[in-house]
């Protein structure tokens, strides 16, 4: 990683992009190696649930969770091990994807809780949703002032989901990165995410968007069998696994460089020497590196 830490906070949008796709490039050997073992079975667990749930409809409750299930562990697993990889990289570490492979289990559950925390922080926010659209359907109903409303109740709820996933994403990141994890790596998220919102929203949308694309053209190619023949079938199937497992493994790349934009954007200096002390502490067991008054290891100085 060839950018000072100082510099990171004047990454934009496409400073983010460049910097993310160097540094795929750069160790493509270890990041080639991650999503072989994460990535690809995670992308094909995807877009399988999505073919199983329209031949299997009538499981199509157990279907979803235990496919679920299997998303949220690869996911988490991913994560884990991109974040790792990449702090490696900043701090100057020495890393193989067997060391890697050896540390993602113990971040995973630390991940775990922050994930259990972001889950019922969506669960909620739907719940009180759902409240709202119900008294306005009760109580307002269609009239010009009622679209009005409801028009403004969705602009609303998108902002806040959106704005929820992203503190939610870059938790994930604390949650590796530092001495905190749960309902205190969001809080830490949402404070960190400040500043650098639109650029965060940004690559929110632009993912999202890469994903919705790949899921609708597999659907409507693959799932329902729109093509004229099967041999069209089988190569959108194949060049929607290959963009998945890209888009993917791009996006969790960018949610560890938003992170950095964000901790150099604020003036945390990252201790390079504590944040890889940190990363070695999980190769045995965590504990604490430093006194709290000397733990500069990802926290606030000014500068």
């Amino acid at each position: 990683m060839d950018r000072e830490q100082h510099e990171l906070q004047f990454l934009g949008f496409f400073g983010i992009f460049k910097e993310s796709f160097k540094i795929i490039f750069s160790w493509r050997k270890i990041f080639s190696k991650i999503t072989l073992a994460l990535i690809v079975p995670l992308s094909f667990i995807f877009l399988a649930q999505i073919k199983i749930s329209y031949l299997l409809f009538s499981d199509i409750v157990y279907d979803r969770a235990a496919c679920f299930i299997f998303l949220v562990i690869l996911s988490l697993l991913s994560t884990a091990a991109i974040v790792y990889t990449i702090a490696c990289i900043f701090t100057g570490k020495q890393t193989t994807f067997k060391k890697v492979m050896r540390v993602v289990p113990k971040v995973w559950k630390r991940l775990l809780v922050t994930f259990i925390w972001g889950f019922l922080f969506i669960v909620v926010y739907h719940i009180v949703a759902a409240v709202l659209f119900i008294l306005w359907a009760a109580f307002i109903r269609a009239s010009t002032v009622g679209i009005a409303i409801v028009i403004v109740l969705l602009i609303l709820y998108l902002i806040g989901l959106v704005y929820i996933s992203i503190v939610w994403d870059l938790a994930s990141v604390v949650s590796v990165l530092e001495d905190v994890y749960g309902l205190k790596a969001m809080i830490k998220s949402k404070a960190l995410i400040k500043g650098k919102m639109g650029v965060a929203v940004a690559f929110f949308i632009l993912i999202s968007v890469c994903l919705a694309a790949i899921e609708l053209v597999f659907e409507y190619f693959v799932v329902l069998d729109m093509g004229s023949n099967i041999a069209i079938s089988i190569m959108v199937g194949i060049l929607s696994f290959l963009f998945l497992v890209m888009v993917s493994l791009f996006g969790f790349v960018v949610q560890t460089f938003v992170y950095l934009v964000c901790k150099s954007y604020h003036h945390e200096d990252i201790d390079k020497p504590s944040l890889a002390d940190h990363l070695e502490g999980y190769l045995g067991e965590y504990v604490r590196l430093r006194a709290p008054k000397d733990n500069v290891q990802l926290g606030e100085v000014q500068v």
